[in-house]
């Protein structure tokens, strides 16, 4: 299941970079991978069927020559006493044994050979299988989804279930490894090494994923069980060199702990022990506002954030909304509804159309390019680890339907778009995210915008242009907001107060994707010599709709 987003924010491009780079940060080109080896597979299938039908010619000849022979050789003298057997003898041994080397010598592999040749330069590269790696391991810690769960496939809205092999969780926990993440690397090592405990075949054994998992162990300061799996891996490979001295190591460490455990127990003994009426009391939940932010970030990527109270909610509202009297809403005023109170975040439904939302992504595929972010010191556009997606850049230009919807986004909010940064699409990847940022200037970057020869962000349009199956959420970690993705509607904040200062409240992130596609286009207001238009208007009458 796809989602797709369109908002007001800042999504750059790297344009020199080519159409096959970063597949990873892309699920809307990772699709035409499959085509791609939906391509190599027919072309690996008409390989296969040459392969068959000379195996089949060759079995032939060799079925036939297996009878003859065994005739002749009961009386070689009498079978060959018969002219014709002589001469076709002579014909098969000089010119047909010739010709059936020459059949099992004949390539019949060039067809596809030469294919895969060709798709190969489109093939993702080292770079991807490691992005791709490290997006489940995102995922994993974002959605505190276990080793096995993942493994299985058992994700909320799967419709194409796939399990991990043993060498598929090995791989993962390789590429941890060689990142010197060693929690993942125990993590999916001990996966694979369940699986092959549960009889999975594998080309992978056990001792080579017991390495790994006793060092990453170590590696956490859990030198016991790291000893214990040493042990084990000595049981299947009694002549390992390097368990065969890790063991020693680990038993040499863990006397040495065991004494200082002891020397410290003996210091207690001699202290007076100071006796207390205090009662111990529970350790009180840390407040929501004193969590850090990467886990309030989390928090809400998974639905914990903060609730309402009851008078806070009953202040939002659902309405038809004409804004401001605009003669395209008179008569068909747009469907309201309140988000969130502070900052004020409004969504509008059914804004955007079936046949709009299919022609946006067309336009946009070809032009997805990684997306970057400005450098709030210099201003220069660039990638950064916490944005994973490509992103496009449209006009009306490229499509009339491009200024229909700038000016239904214009006729809504109020605001002039003469200054607005280009319509944005984006397209996230494999646990595509964007952390916790403003869409803002702060006082601290004066150049933030230096190449867009703009002034400040004022407001941010976003639509959603699908549903998702899970994540996919855009979240206020300072808050508690989450807004999540629902088909054909948009939401829309003011960044700046009136007086042009940053809202920081308004610090936001696009949670990963969990199981679906996420799209996305974005719009902004940047005009600093006036407030980009007029203030939000109040409701022209309530819409007998469901409840925000």
């Amino acid at each position: 299941m796809e989602l797709f987003c369109w908002s007001v924010l800042l999504l750059s491009y790297v344009q020199l970079l080519s159409a096959n780079n970063d597949f990873y940060t892309s699920i809307g080109q990772m699709t035409d991978l499959i085509y791609t080896e939906k391509d190599l597979v027919t072309s690996l299938k008409d390989y296969i069927k040459a392969e068959e039908n000379k195996l089949e010619q060759v079995k032939q000849w060799a079925d036939k020559l297996d009878s003859l022979t065994a005739a002749a050789t009961q009386d070689p003298e009498g079978f060959l006493g018969h002219p014709v057997n002589a001469f076709k003898l002579m014909k098969r041994l000089n010119r047909e044994w010739s010709d059936l080397e020459s059949l099992v010598l004949s390539d019949t592999t060039d067809g596809f050979i030469s294919n895969l040749t060709i798709q190969r330069k489109y093939f993702p590269t080292d770079e991807d299988q490691t992005g791709a790696a490290k997006a489940l391991l995102r995922l994993q810690d974002t959605y505190r989804l276990d080793a096995n769960t993942i493994s299985v496939g058992d994700l909320p809205g799967v419709t194409h279930k796939t399990k991990m092999t043993v060498e598929d969780c090995y791989e993962l926990g390789k590429i941890a490894y060689s990142e010197a993440d060693y929690y993942h690397t125990e993590l999916w090592m001990a996966q694979a090494l369940r699986q092959l405990d549960e009889g999975e075949e594998s080309t992978l054994d056990k001792v080579i994923v017991l390495d790994y998992l006793s060092y990453a162990i170590y590696q956490q300061g859990e030198i016991e069980r790291a000893l214990k799996h040493t042990k084990r891996l000595l049981e299947l490979d009694p002549e390992h060199q390097r368990a065969s001295g890790n063991l020693k190591y680990f038993e040499f460490q863990l006397e040495k702990q065991r004494k200082a455990a002891e020397e410290e127990s003996q210091k207690e003994k001699v202290q007076k022990k100071r006796e207390t009426t205090e009662k111990k009391s529970k350790p009180k939940k840390p407040a929501f506002s004193l969590i850090p932010e990467r886990k309030k970030y989390e928090m809400l990527c998974r639905g914990e954030g903060i609730r309402m109270t009851t008078r806070r909610q009953s202040r939002l509202f659902c309405r038809y909304y004409d804004s401001n009297r605009n003669p395209h809403y008179l008569l068909s005023p747009a469907k309201q509804q309140d988000e969130w109170d502070r900052p004020y975040i409004v969504r509008y439904l059914d804004v955007i159309s079936e046949k709009e939302m299919a022609k946006v992504k067309e336009l946009a595929k070809p032009r997805l390019r990684r997306a970057t972010i400005s450098n709030p010191i210099t201003g220069v556009l660039e990638t950064a680890p916490y944005r994973i997606s490509k992103s496009a850049w449209l006009t009306g230009y490229d499509d009339p339907m491009i200024d229909t919807i700038n000016e239904r986004i214009e006729a809504l909010t109020g605001l002039e778009i003469d200054t607005a940064e280009e319509l944005q699409v984006a397209n996230y990847g494999v646990g595509g995210q964007y952390e916790p940022h403003f869409d803002f200037g702060r006082k601290d970057e004066p150049d933030a915008f230096k190449e867009l020869g703009t002034g400040n962000r004022i407001a941010t349009w976003l639509f959603y242009m699908s549903d998702v199956a899970a994540g996919g959420a855009t979240v206020f970690p300072d808050v508690g907001a989450a807004v999540w993705p629902k088909k054909g509607t948009a939401v829309f904040w003011y960044n700046l107060f009136a007086s042009g200062e940053g809202d920081y409240s308004t610090r936001h992130a696009a949670c990963p994707v969990l199981v679906g596609n996420k799209w996305g286009e974005f719009f902004h207001c940047l005009l600093m010599k006036h407030f980009c238009g007029a203030e939000q208007t109040s409701p022209v009458r309530l819409w007998a709709g469901a409840e925000s």
